[in-house]
């Protein structure tokens, strides 16, 4: 609501009663007349009712007389409602600091933008009689209108589209002919096994009527194929031999042993669920036109999600419209983290202390408010967003099941249901996914080709490589898909993976599945030979043995139960479900009960059951898929190919796919020098948008290297400040001619003043002057001041001349301009500092003892804070020479929390833990360092 009408300004009720009252005088009686009856002609007889509503509005009592004078005049009846905004009575003070949100303004200046009272609730019958006391007639006609209201969701009227078979072929024929054809392609030899394998799953398939499915999922990946787009499924169709031989997924289940009825099996009674990971970007968006186009506009939708209040967006939210400091406020939202477990709200010192520890007081009543609006408004739906690529495809209209609207992005539409009201609905969703890993790999396979000369075959990678297993043997992995993370690199060494199962392994191992399972160290302790490898029961040996008796996937639980309990594949996937996120008590139980009957018959011991039990019980409800694990190892290993072999292609492609993965580019830059890649800035006269690679004169990096070295030149799109029009511009009119000054690029490319004076500030544009840095900054003023109302009044050559730059200014200058340098590092600039007060580099902590007592800082990379890790603080922390890892226990955080989340440049002393080649400082004093500037942290806390 809004603005102004015929008959003057908007009432009080028309803002906060939704607009119904408006919508009633808007244009006065003769406006509303006519809506009316173009409403009644639409709906049709019978189905038009007008409502009345009663607030203790003068304003709305007289729209009610309108209503009623209109309901007369076209013999429609009238009903009572209570524009319900909230539950109950006491639920109004939410809806208000809501609505100040919604309208940008703060409860102080709200006014009449806000209900007059907190009566927008559901109401008893009695109280809407009671409302309704002096005329009961609208009270009636709801009761009769309820009675005539019945919802189910039973039959929604979906199906799911039928796919074009050719003349005289079913769509089981065609399916059993792609799969054979693929089955002689994928498996050589074709063995019985392989064989009986397909049979079974195509049985399945027709006695479920699937072969439509399995065909559209085909014809998607086919499309990408062919328009040579990298398309992999990944999740439990991986366990299913048919998608393997159709080209959907690239595991084979048999070689790995995964068990298809995880995927699909009779006793599920819902429909497969496969997912396609796709290269974000433009070739995502190609395969979901695709599917809009093939199937038609009114026939597709993407699911919906709904995107929630979260700690740090709730409490900036309710900050601001509560007229709380702007500066405290922001300090409080690093203090809260991002993602605050449970565990860590139900923590002693709680939000009180967060707030006290922003500067704020928790005894003024403002900021009692503000505690208890976070609280409410925390977790609370925010908006409608789309999934990130869940898509309903109907055989139909689509839109006679769930309504569609427009998505922001053209060409698309969002269903309003999630992906779980999708799957309790039985709606058939086709997911989408964009990985960012899977456009930096093919974007590095491009660059090779380009710049290398040399042609990479992703599906023909070398097997087992040794140098890319002694990379990952050293958690030599910053960029590397799934084994970035500092749990990871702390795990690699461990681990000491030598074959491709050992990096299955080791994506699935740092999961909440095994952590929570208490897992991950018997795993490791029995891969170090410190643990004897045992099993519960003989029976488990065969399906236990390749992860040494530890049950690590999903997969393993339900072989399990197969084995010590006859379970079928669909009574195996139900226990695994009874077990999961969804838990039904009484479902659980029953399920655990046939457990226990089937081991009872077997004859295994009580003792036995009860540690089959609950191994089971721990891990199953955040279990991962082996079939998961395998296809996200895949990619692992071929972005780790990348980086040992290509790292120049592999590190540009990181920086033009970012944001992704788990580091800042600073970062990526910084690992990508001291794996010996020169990085040049970002250069007007020669660098494109994106970053790209140049030549760099070297020879080849060793004897196995036939292929010369190649340096990375950033791209301009890393200027902050400088939007692509412009970037753009000059990328093109550089082609047609070099630029003869700064003044000349900013005429010619349409850069604004700030734009040009940033890229100057970066250092962009030093190549077009004589000078340094200071000067181009000075012309990129000069040249916006020649085209503004300050003409004449700034000349290109400053006068006096400007003294150059620092190394020091320059990388200040480089991350205010860019968010990294190719300069020295920030922290050497704080080494001799450092080191007189006895910090060590980074560097130097892996050939220390065990236990010694030692002093590290640098630049916060990353915090995490993982609901699993029963409240310890991990930080990643990075100086001139390489990374260090912190640990902290649940009281030191505490303590110092306040510095702990939020300072860019901190130091930390404590006692080295040098164990198993993983080194980590377990830290006890802490120190800000005073860093020259705020570096953006990855935090997951």
């Amino acid at each position: 609501g809004g603005g102004k009408h015929a008959d003057g300004p908007v009432p009080p009720a028309a803002r906060w009663g939704g607009g119904r009252p408006d919508a009633a005088r808007a244009g006065g009686k003769g406006a509303a007349a006519e809506a009316v009856r173009r409403l009644a002609a639409v709906m049709g007889p019978g189905r038009l009712y007008l409502d009345v509503q009663r607030h203790g509005d003068r304003a709305e009592e007289h729209s009610n007389r309108l209503l009623r004078d209109l309901a007369a005049a076209f013999r429609l009846p009238v009903i009572a409602t209570n524009d319900v905004r909230y539950h109950s009575a006491d639920r109004g003070r939410v809806h208000d600091v809501l609505a100040a949100i919604r309208e940008h303004v703060t409860l102080d200046a709200a006014g009449r933008r806000l209900a007059p009272a907190h009566r927008l609730h559901l109401d008893t019958p009695a109280g809407m009689a009671a409302r309704f006391a002096d005329d009961p007639g609208p009270i009636r006609e709801t009761a009769r209108l309820a009675e005539r209201l019945a919802c189910s969701f039973d039959g929604t009227g979906y199906s799911f589209p039928r796919f074009p078979a050719p003349p005289g072929e079913t769509e089981f024929s065609l399916l059993h002919d792609l799969v054979h054809r693929g089955v002689r392609e994928r498996y050589r030899p074709v063995t019985p096994r392989v064989m009986r394998q397909v049979a079974h799953e195509l049985d399945l398939i027709h006695k479920l009527d699937l072969a439509g499915y399995f065909l559209l999922v085909w014809d998607v990946a086919r499309f990408c194929k062919e328009n040579g787009i990298l398309a992999q499924g990944r999740g439990s169709a991986a366990n299913s031999s048919v998608c393997y031989s159709l080209g959907i997924t690239a595991v084979d289940p048999i070689a790995f042993e995964l068990l298809f009825e995880r995927f699909l099996s009779e006793e599920r009674g819902e429909w497969p669920d496969i997912d396609l990971d796709l290269p974000s970007g433009d070739d995502r968006e190609k395969v979901i036109q695709y599917v809009y186009k093939r199937y038609g506009e009114r026939s597709v939708g993407m699911t919906a999600t709904v995107i929630t209040y979260q700690a740090r967006m709730a409490a900036r939210e309710v900050g601001k419209v509560l007229g709380l400091d702007h500066a405290r406020i922001d300090r409080l939202t690093h203090l809260l983290g991002y993602r605050e477990h449970k565990a860590h709200r139900e923590e002693a010192d709680g939000l009180a202390a967060r707030v006290r520890e922003a500067g704020l007081d928790p005894a003024d009543p403002r900021v009692v408010r503000f505690m208890d609006a976070f609280e409410d408004v925390r977790d609370l739906p925010r908006h409608l967003s789309q999934h990130n690529g869940g898509l309903i495809i109907a055989g139909g209209r689509l839109d006679r099941v769930v309504p569609l609207e427009p998505a922001r992005m053209p060409g698309r539409t969002v269903i309003q249901w999630d992906k779980d009201d999708v799957a309790d609905l039985r709606l058939i969703k086709v997911d989408l996914l964009g990985l960012g890993m899977l456009a930096a790999i093919d974007e590095s396979v491009r660059l090779v080709s380009r710049h290398e000369g040399v042609e990479v075959d992703l599906a023909h990678l070398p097997p087992d490589d040794p140098a890319v297993y002694a990379a990952l043997r050293k958690a030599d992995t910053v960029g590397v898909f799934q084994v970035e993370s500092r749990a990871q690199m702390a795990t690699l060494p461990r681990m000491k993976p030598e074959r491709f199962y050992d990096l299955v392994v080791e994506v699935a191992i740092i999961r909440p599945g095994p952590i929570v399972g208490k897992m991950v160290h018997p795993y490791l302790n029995r891969r170090a030979g410190r643990e004897i490898v045992t099993y519960a029961h003989p029976r488990l040996e065969p399906i236990l043995a390749r992860t040494l008796g530890v049950p690590l996937f999903q997969e393993q639980l339900m072989r399990m139960a197969m084995a010590v309990a006859d379970f079928t594949g669909g009574q195996a996937e139900e226990l695994r479900r009874a077990l999961g996120s969804r838990r039904s008590k009484s479902r659980m139980d029953r399920m655990v009960g046939q457990l226990h009957e089937g081991m009872t018959r077997n004859g295994i011991p009580p003792a036995a059951q009860e540690e089959i039990v609950r191994s089971i019980e721990s891990f199953a409800l955040y279990g991962f898929p082996e079939s998961h694990a395998a296809s996200f190892a895949l990619i692992a290993y071929a972005s780790a190919w990348l980086k040992v072999h290509h790292p120049a292609a592999f590190c540009c492609a990181l920086l033009n796919q970012w944001p992704m993965g788990f580091y800042h580019p600073a970062t990526l830059v910084n690992d990508a020098v001291r794996h010996g890649v020169e990085v040049r800035p970002v250069d007007a006269t020669v660098s494109g948008w994106d970053c790209g690679l140049e030549s760099c004169g070297a020879p080849p990096r060793g004897p196995t290297d036939a292929v010369p070295a190649m340096a990375i030149r950033l791209g301009i799109k890393y200027v902050k400040g400088l939007s692509k029009r412009a970037g753009e511009a000059i990328v093109a009119e550089r082609a047609i001619r070099p630029f003869e000054g700064v003044t000349d690029l900013g005429r010619r490319s349409g850069a604004t003043s700030a734009e040009l004076f940033a890229l100057a500030e970066a250092g962009t544009l030093a190549a077009l002057g004589s000078g340094g840095r200071r000067d181009a900054m000075w012309q990129a003023l000069a040249a916006g001041a020649a085209r503004d109302l300050l003409r004449g009044t700034v000349r290109e050559t400053p006068d006096p001349a400007l003294p150059p730059m620092t190394s020091a200014d320059e990388m200040l200058a480089d991350f205010q301009g860019t968010g990294l340098t190719t300069g020295p590092h920030p922290v050497s600039f704080l080494r001799e500092r450092l080191a007189s007060s006895g910090f060590l580099p980074a560097s130097a902590l892996d050939g220390m003892a065990d236990g010694r007592w030692v002093k590290v800082g640098g630049m916060i990379l990353v915090r995490q804070r993982p609901g699993t890790a029963r409240g310890f603080y991990f930080a990643t922390v990075e100086d001139e020479t390489g990374f260090a890892n912190v640990v902290v226990t649940p009281d030191l955080f505490t303590a110092n929390r306040a510095l702990l989340s939020t300072a860019s440049f901190l130091g930390f002393e404590g006692r080295l833990q040098n164990r198993d080649g993983v080194t980590s400082v377990k830290a006890r004093r802490f120190h800000e360092l005073g860093g020259p500037f705020r570096h953006p942290s990855r935090d997951y806390f």
